[in-house]
């Protein structure tokens, strides 16, 4: 069975936070800056004081383009990032919010509260490792057809405050990432040159833990790569939007295995402890699972929009973000 949870959101806070600074005569960047500060479960706030709401109230949604989700183990809790206005319309409007495992929101700005001390204009793939949140986003693109370039940035998954980030030199961007327990994170390029994207520009990044950019792989078997994901023994699983492959590289670059999807157009990749992939396809619907030597089998189909997806272990089940469906769908593995 699959659940699906979400609303449909606008950027009119945003709006009316520009509306305002043009009445009163006030630019953003005149605006003195404030300590960055995370932002609260939902609840009140009272003559100074913050007031959770009941418990019997349930809440669902909070996103707006989301792309991607990761699991915090420690909390419980499913980290969703979203775009919120495209960047050439509002910069600096992504945000991430804090999920239940019954698709009730706990936090819906956890990042993105306020704007001080947070730069997050279109945040995509993310991971948690050692107790860093890290996600793939871009500056420019300011202007329909403006570059931009690549940067990943990193929380600290307990407070929400900036850790700092990582640019890419020559990287215009990053769809998904994986990161490596020893803080190595490979990332895809999925393809520049629009509708016929040069199969050059078709590549895995890899940042190594002191920031240092290389081109890990390039080209086929790679056709406009999407998801990615590190496999039990530390190998990197891609899928393709171009194809139904799912393709296994060995930490030094080496095609190990490919194995097929069912459908092509693929973007969230899982891996279990036991080898087992589930892949999404975000053009066709499909959720795929693919054992251990044998064929892929579909287990859900016509999830639209079917992205980045994240396995929330403490309630065994798959997390599909669906992107302008600004919704998250919930399959249950039980």
């Amino acid at each position: 069975m699959i659940r699906i949870f979400g609303s449909i959101l606008s950027s009119g806070a945003a709006g009316l936070l520009v509306t305002s600074c043009l009445f009163t005569g006030v630019s953003l960047a005149q605006t003195a800056a404030k300590p960055f500060a995370a932002g609260q479960p939902l609840g009140v706030v009272a003559n100074g004081q913050f007031n959770a709401m009941s418990s019997n109230v349930k809440v669902y949604g909070g996103f707006n383009f989301a792309e991607s989700c990761s699991y915090d183990e420690a909390r419980g809790l499913i980290i969703v990032p979203s775009r919120g206005a495209a960047q050439n319309e509002i910069a600096n409007d992504g945000y991430v919010s804090l999920i239940n495992h019954d698709g009730t929101v706990h936090t819906s700005k956890w990042i993105g509260a306020t704007r001080d001390g947070l730069t997050l204009n279109n945040p995509l793939g993310g991971d948690v490792q050692n107790g860093i949140y890290y996600v793939a986003d871009v500056d420019g693109g300011l202007k329909l057809g403006e570059p931009t370039a690549s940067v990943i940035r990193k929380f600290d998954l307990k407070t929400g405050a900036p850790m700092g980030e990582i640019k890419s030199e020559g990287v215009p961007n990053l769809n998904d990432i994986a990161v490596a327990k020893d803080g190595t994170i490979y990332g895809t390029q999925t393809g520049i040159g629009g509708d016929t994207p040069d199969p050059k520009t078709w590549k895995v990044i890899k940042v190594t833990p002191d920031g240092k950019s290389s081109e890990f792989f390039v080209g086929a078997p790679l056709f406009q790569p999407n998801g990615i994901a590190l496999d039990p023994d530390g190998n990197i699983a891609v899928v393709n939007v171009g194809t139904n492959d799912v393709i296994t590289l060995s930490p030094a670059a080496k095609v190990l295995k490919t194995e097929k999807a069912v459908q092509p157009g693929n973007d969230g990749l899982v891996i279990m402890k036991d080898g087992t992939k589930y892949v999404s396809s975000v053009r066709n619907g499909a959720v795929s699972r693919i054992r251990p030597g044998q064929p892929a089998e579909a287990i859900a189909m016509n999830v639209p929009s079917a992205a980045s997806m994240c396995y929330d272990s403490g309630a065994n089940q798959l997390v599909i973000p669906m992107n302008p469906n600004n919704a998250i769908a919930v399959i249950s593995l039980k």
